[in-house]
């Protein structure tokens, strides 16, 4: 079973032809605050200006305060530098913008590898303290529920009592069986269990969360990669995905985190959490551009069907929504 493959085809086959649009209007109310800080510098660009150095200058400042990162603000200005000539309306130019954004995020979309024939499709949750990676498993055990997967959960994070009770929380909320062991237990020993039981019942897909940590703590990123071997020796296709989920308002420090997680579990795909707290959004470019890691999913708000599946073009129109109105031109020119 390839998860990712089987979500976006059932949600392709079962949404109307508005989806787009509609994921665009899921996204928008979660990105206003990262869409008002690059809000200036579009308005600028989108404006009655010519495109000349002084404005690709304000431009680019624009995004670096918006996290969008150095690399990846390069290579937008200097696409409008080159690009920009043969626009011949406000219109044009943000066209161009808009599909130098897609670009920059759209070859990253990419799916999980494949289950072995008689074991779960199994994810491995890893991210720092705080960034929302408890939260977002039962967010994810409760979408991949409504679209027919049977799901269990590994409460992997031993460390902390309380991440426990939360998945548990999630797990009666969602009708999903939690595998779970006493505060101080292995935490490979517990993800192995929630693997044969997974295995023995026939489920899909096995979620399975880990102790929060600081990216630069030597000895628990040491345990992680233990967790890794464990579930590879129950499946040497295992994981099949290893899920950073980083908290979006974390800014340039997500880079450092995705750097750092890579190195100790070979982590495959990202999840930006609480985008609608934070104006940083941009981050998103940065991470993408610097790591070349996928961005899974987004998290734009409290409710479990705020955590969106990671689409480029919606993400980008969400962003330059209200940025000019349909003629092209800036709001209020």
């Amino acid at each position: 079973m390839k998860l990712f493959s089987l979500f976006r085809r059932r949600q392709q086959s079962t949404e109307p032809a508005s989806e787009p649009t509609r994921e665009r209007e899921h996204l928008e109310p979660g990105l206003a605050r990262t869409r008002s800080r690059l809000g200036q510098g579009l308005r600028a660009l989108f404006g009655k200006r010519a495109i000349d150095e002084e404005l690709l200058e304000e431009l680019e400042e624009q995004l670096l305060v918006a996290d969008v990162g150095v690399g990846a603000t390069q290579r937008i200005v200097d696409t409008l530098r080159r690009e920009a000539k043969r626009a011949r309306s406000p219109a044009e130019v943000r066209d161009i913008l808009r599909g130098t954004l897609i670009d920059l995020l759209q070859p990253r979309e990419e799916h999980g590898s494949e289950a072995s024939g008689d074991g779960p499709w199994v994810m491995l949750v890893v991210g720092v303290n705080g960034s929302g990676k408890t939260t977002t498993i039962g967010k994810l055990a409760h979408k991949l529920r409504g679209e027919g997967y049977s799901v269990l959960l590994a409460a992997g994070d031993t460390f902390r009592a309380a991440a426990v009770e939360q998945l548990q929380e999630w797990g009666e909320r969602t009708g999903v069986p939690v595998v779970a062991q006493g505060p101080g237990a292995d935490s490979a020993a517990v993800i192995h269990d929630a693997l044969a039981a997974a295995r023995a019942r026939g489920i899909d897909v096995v979620l399975a969360d880990t102790a929060g940590r600081l990216h630069n703590q030597s000895n628990l990123m040491a345990e992680l990669t233990k967790v890794r071997r464990v579930i590879a020796r129950f499946d040497p296709t295992a994981p099949h995905e290893t899920l950073l989920v980083v908290d979006g308002g974390s800014g340039q420090n997500a880079l450092a985190q995705a750097r750092q997680f890579g190195e100790a579990v070979q982590v495959t795909g990202l999840a930006l959490t609480k985008l609608d707290g934070t104006a940083r959004g941009g981050v998103a470019f940065a991470i993408v551009e610097e790591t070349g890691l996928p961005i899974r999913f987004v998290g734009v708000g409290e409710r479990p069907e705020d955590l969106r599946p990671f689409d480029a073009t919606a993400f980008v129109d969400s962003l330059l929504g209200e940025s000019v109105d349909e003629d092209g031109t800036a709001p209020g020119s």
